[in-house]
């Protein structure tokens, strides 16, 4: 799917739809009686998923002129980050949040392919990619496990889990 689609760093211009897209993410998942995201639903999280645009920090998948998936990659340890792993005194880790994609693209390889460009693509200094999910939803920690990911642990119902960028 991504052969037929750019993938790019979003720009402030991107910010209303990619609030949009995250916030139908959320409802999909709400719908589907999936615990993941409600707290979008209210404007959680708004402030810093637009500073995540300024930082250059996010990025959009267009085909054609369509979103179909957006994600967020920090070098830096947000205080979330820092609550679910601990602290990264080597801060060698680079943090995978936001990742979505238009309910119509799951479970097509959509997910899986914005994962490999990520390693492909993302030059750094930085030893591996991390992220969490909600404990108890079971399809989308099976899907990180099929995608290289290994489980390193649970904080707070959140599963955690890490690949190396470059093995």
């Amino acid at each position: 799917m991504l052969e037929d689609a750019q993938v790019r760093i979003a720009v402030k211009e991107d910010g209303e739809k990619i609030m949009e897209m995250l916030k139908n993410a959320a409802m999909w998942m709400q719908e589907n009686s999936i615990n993941q995201w409600q707290y979008l639903l209210n404007g959680g999280d708004d402030k810093e998923i637009l500073n995540s645009i300024t930082l250059n920090e996010t990025f959009i998948v267009m085909n054609d002129e369509e979103l179909i998936a957006t994600f967020t990659l920090s070098a830096r340890q947000s205080d979330w980050d820092k609550h679910i792993f601990g602290e990264d005194p080597e801060g060698d880790s680079v943090y995978l949040h936001r990742l979505a994609l238009k309910p119509v693209h799951i479970g097509k390889g959509l997910g899986k392919e914005i994962l490999e460009w990520i390693k492909e693509n993302i030059s750094t200094d930085k030893t591996y990619l991390k992220l969490d999910c909600v404990a108890d939803n079971s399809k989308l920690n099976k899907f990180y496990l099929v995608s290289g990911f290994h489980y390193v642990g649970e904080t707070d119902q959140h599963s955690k889990y890490q690949k190396k960028l470059f093995a």
